[in-house]
């Protein structure tokens, strides 16, 4: 099988005791009675991968820095912040997109293709879900790899952006010092300050990722699908989520209403740990592929 070739990736995934062969047991016995799987995954499905998350102990961003993302109102206001940002993702994009799916990614397109996932939605920007094959998929944030432009709406890819800061900045020279989930790096001010920022070609706008910053919201039509989809579905398994941020929450908290078992795999505490039937402190890269 596919899923095998993967080695994980392990400096930004906190330390966790194998998987317990009882709580395997549990599992399985979960996925093998659900019909129609709804799955949500956060960053911690793709620390394997090499992208550090949030909020890990000892290991994610806000542990190790003082770094906080960008939120919306600032990247829409400040022209100075939007040079900052895209300064820093320009120099960050190479490695960010070149991030390849793990075998939790691959379990889960398998467990899709043979028709025992109903719909998977991801708090996660990298792609990964889409490199792996995942089709029956929701992005509730967004996703990196598409920019759009915020006065005309036209779309266009982050690979071909990457080639018009290229062309503005051909002298332009940047190290990047660490690296965070949305794919940003550490500058200085005084290296982003002559960095050049293309508009819109269509209209001159402003182009922003095709993401949900912090301090925006996930828009209604995307939220009511998800929660259409939800509505389909008879069990939930969150994988790699501590589920503080509400845009993903409100699902736990709908399918708990609807009285679906909730299977949590993540390491370290979630905010559905509570009223969920199954916690599973492992690593998804470890414990999924033991699911049959």
């Amino acid at each position: 099988r596919s899923v095998s070739r993967t080695s994980p990736n392990l400096a930004f995934v906190p330390a966790c005791l194998p998987p317990d062969p009882m709580e395997v047991e549990e599992l399985q016995r979960f996925v093998s009675n659900s019909k129609r799987l709804f799955v949500m995954t956060g960053a911690g499905i793709s620390t394997e991968s090499g992208i550090p998350d949030y909020r890990s102990e000892g290991v994610g961003l806000y542990a190790r820095t003082d770094r906080r993302p960008i939120q919306h109102a600032e990247f829409v206001r400040s022209a100075s912040a939007r040079q900052r940002y895209w300064a820093r993702n320009f120099v960050g994009w190479p490695q960010f997109s070149s991030h390849q799916p793990n075998t939790a990614h691959l379990v889960l397109r398998d467990w899709e293709k043979l028709g025992k996932l109903h719909w998977l939605v991801t708090q996660n920007v990298d792609a990964l879900h889409t490199k792996a094959g995942s089709q029956r998929m929701t992005e509730l944030h967004g996703c990196t790899h598409r920019v759009f432009c915020l006065a005309c709406g036209d779309q266009i890819l982050r690979s071909e952006l990457q080639e018009h800061f290229e062309a503005l900045n051909p002298t332009w020279k940047a190290e990047a010092f660490g690296v965070a989930p949305d794919g940003d790096v550490f500058l200085t001010d005084e290296q982003v300050h002559n960095f050049q920022v293309p508009a819109c070609h269509k209209c001159g706008g402003i182009l922003k990722p095709d993401v949900t910053f912090f301090g925006d919201t996930v828009s209604r039509e995307k939220v009511n699908f998800v929660h259409e989809r939800l509505a389909e579905s008879d069990s939930m398994l969150v994988a790699g989520s501590s589920m503080q941020v509400y845009s993903g929450y409100r699902f736990a908290l709908a399918a708990r209403e609807k009285q679906l078992p909730i299977v949590i795999l993540n390491i370290g505490p979630t905010r559905v740990d509570h009223f969920a039937s199954l916690k599973l402190n492992s690593r998804c890269g470890e414990l999924l592929p033991l699911i049959v």
